[in-house]
């Protein structure tokens, strides 16, 4: 076994952490917003369907910045968190969270959305025709169809969130234990001296989770093809 330290042992956790919250959190969102875009035509689609794509071009410090502004403390939602619900995120591990979860979401919500486009519509209106109501359709037919690609938008969701910088650091900072994740731990220890062995140990942990992740998320795609194909 590697021999971590306990900073390097308390990156990973929170890193884990971190990512596991966002995915989480924003998985409730993603359905919705994958199957409005699957399923719904409205004015300004294309409009929206941009925006949330936005995160994955725009320079991650950017994405951080404007979460700074919006949820500091001087911030408009920041300052209405902090004032009426007592509730800190700028600089907090909850902030890294909520970086992570908007870096992620667009993987997400594209897997989500592809999964539920292969869902065969007839099925759905079988259902309809059979009295089922929109809510029962969707968490009777629907979602079960289409659940493979809604862990495989997970398993993406989370990769990203673990393997999430810009973002992150901008907005809640590397405060060892934390906001301190994987990528900000391997950051500071670049930069410290001698500090190369704790570097690789950090890189392997990164690339095996990252390499698992992504491996299970196109084994679920495949499972869902191959059971369309039947």
């Amino acid at each position: 076994m590697p021999d971590f330290s306990p900073a390097e042992l308390t990156a990973i956790a929170l890193s884990l952490k971190v990512s596991g919250v966002a995915t989480l959190c924003s998985l409730p969102f993603g359905v919705a917003m994958g199957w409005l875009l699957a399923r719904v035509r409205f004015p300004g689609k294309l409009l929206l369907d941009t925006l949330m794509y936005l995160p994955l071009v725009l320079p991650p410090v950017v994405t951080g910045y404007a979460l700074l502004i919006g949820f500091g403390s001087q911030g408009p939602i920041g300052r209405f968190l902090s004032e009426y619900l007592h509730i800190s995120i700028a600089f907090r591990w909850t902030g890294a969270a909520l970086a992570s979860a908007i870096m992620g979401f667009p993987l997400m919500v594209r897997a989500i959305r592809l999964s539920i486009e292969n869902v065969d519509r007839r099925l759905e209106q079988a259902a309809s025709t059979l009295g089922a109501n929109p809510w029962r359709v969707f968490f009777g037919v629907t979602l079960p169809l289409a659940w493979p690609g809604l862990m495989a938008g997970a398993v993406l969701c989370f990769a990203k969130a673990l393997g999430e910088f810009g973002a992150t650091i901008t907005f809640v900072s590397n405060i060892p234990g934390e906001t301190q994740t994987l990528s900000s731990a391997i950051w500071g220890l670049m930069q410290t001296p001698g500090a190369e062995s704790g570097v690789l140990r950090l890189a392997l942990v990164a690339v095996a989770i990252s390499f698992a992740a992504v491996f299970a998320s196109e084994w679920l795609v495949q499972r869902q093809r191959a059971g369309a194909q039947r």
